[in-house]
């Protein structure tokens, strides 16, 4: 080995003795296979360690405890986090066949919220409207702030009820109803509009994936709700003023947020204020991280936009607060928080797409991407169960003087 993958290899042993990682024994928790991961720890640092892993040169009964120890600890195999350029991002889904072996529903791949203790206090944050003096709505606002406690004893099978939940929750808020016109943007799987057309909605759901909106079609058949669903394809990640001029009484958003660029944040709330009826509301549920992401946390994610989502970015909440109060006329009037549940709705999907091997190998899915699709699932764990990410869902409406609708 080079005298750098030998560094490379010291640090990563100081690492796992300074995290409580045993490398050696029948009950060691992490076994090197091949001496190839060093110099790839050399070259690329926390990527390096994902390839690795992807090339079977290291196992472990339990990534997501590896991930978090090493996390934890700071590790960095290089000095300097190594430069990658990445991919622009498409607004492309991913592959419904990868979605139907992760998911106990088939088809929703997001965080759900489970059954749990609520509590919610209104809340003065600050505000970033620009060229606002003091005294003025620039000042603070009150936020409708709620955290839901930890779930307790949950299963496999209530993931999907979970999901469910997430999506009735932000129903709910944006105060869904028989003969209201609902956006989903983009669509993200099916369950948003299957539970909008329920309530008697009528619903469009656009996506820049065509392959993503013919996966749709079965479960809104299925469900007997396709005739009140209307799916529209976009050529943009982002839908311009060209593409889409529907005005709407409510809109929902699964996760999409963390995927875009900053360019294509602003445009993404830009657009919703556009299409958003003056006196209606928007539902939005993201990732975030908390201001405890540290750096070597940027470093391990750089894994996932290599190889999963080009542009992926944590906003902090002040992010979104910011995005929206400087880009738009719209204003956060409400939070809902829930980074336990997300964390246990990652095993479980971790968990089905062990249990569906068999089926992704049938689905073209090899060997080696099956294990980058495990460890991203163990990747994101590790972060939530050190408090590093959290689960937020954001109710959006029109500004208007005096701080709040």
């Amino acid at each position: 080995m080079s005298t750098w993958a030998r560094l490379a290899e010291a640090r990563f042993a100081r690492a796992c003795f300074k995290a409580g990682l045993s490398l050696e024994g029948i009950d060691a928790d992490l076994i090197v296979d091949q001496e190839a991961l060093f110099p790839r720890l050399a070259r690329n640092g926390w990527v390096g360690l994902a390839e690795s892993w992807m090339a079977g040169e290291w196992r472990t009964k339990d990534l997501t405890r590896v991930l978090r120890c090493l996390l934890d600890v700071g590790f960095k195999a290089r000095r300097r986090r190594p430069h990658f350029r990445f991919d622009d991002y498409d607004g492309g889904g991913l592959p419904p066949e990868l979605i139907r072996v992760s998911t106990t529903d088939g088809m929703s791949f997001f965080g759900g919220i489970f059954t749990g203790v609520s509590t919610t206090e209104r809340t003065a944050v600050p505000s970033h409207v620009r060229g606002a003096g003091r005294g003025s709505e620039a000042g603070t606002h009150f936020v409708d702030i709620t955290t839901i406690d930890n779930p307790v004893e949950v299963e496999r099978a209530d993931l999907s009820d979970a999901q469910r939940r997430a999506v009735l929750r932000l129903l709910e808020e944006t105060h869904v109803s028989p003969g209201s016109h609902v956006l989903e943007y983009p669509a993200s799987g099916g369950l948003v509009a299957v539970e909008a057309a329920r309530r008697r909605a009528t619903v469009d759901s656009l996506s820049a994936d065509d392959n993503v909106l013919a996966a749709i079609n079965e479960p809104l058949v299925l469900a007997g709700v396709s005739d009140s669903v209307h799916l529209q394809p976009l050529e943009h990640p982002v839908a311009t003023s060209q593409e889409w001029r529907g005005r709407y009484d409510a809109i929902i958003s699964m996760e999409y947020m963390e995927l875009l660029s900053a360019r294509e944040r602003k445009l993404f709330v830009a657009s919703i204020e556009r299409m958003l009826d003056s006196s209606a509301r928007a539902g939005v549920q993201t990732v975030c991280a908390t201001q405890q992401l540290p750096d070597v946390a940027h470093e391990a994610l750089d894994a996932l936009r290599l190889y999963i989502w080009p542009d992926l970015r944590y906003p902090t909440v002040e992010d979104v607060h910011r995005l929206v109060d400087r880009h738009t006329t719209m204003r956060v009037i409400a939070e809902t928080h829930s980074a336990g549940h997300y964390a246990h709705s990652l095993e479980m999907q971790n968990s089905q797409f062990l249990g569906m091997q068999r089926e992704a190998a049938a689905d073209g899915f090899d060997a080696v991407f099956r294990r980058m699709w495990h460890y991203q699932f163990a990747l994101r764990r590790a972060l939530f169960d050190l408090g590093w990410l959290d689960a937020v869902q954001f109710t959006l409406t029109a500004r208007h003087r005096g701080g709040r609708r």
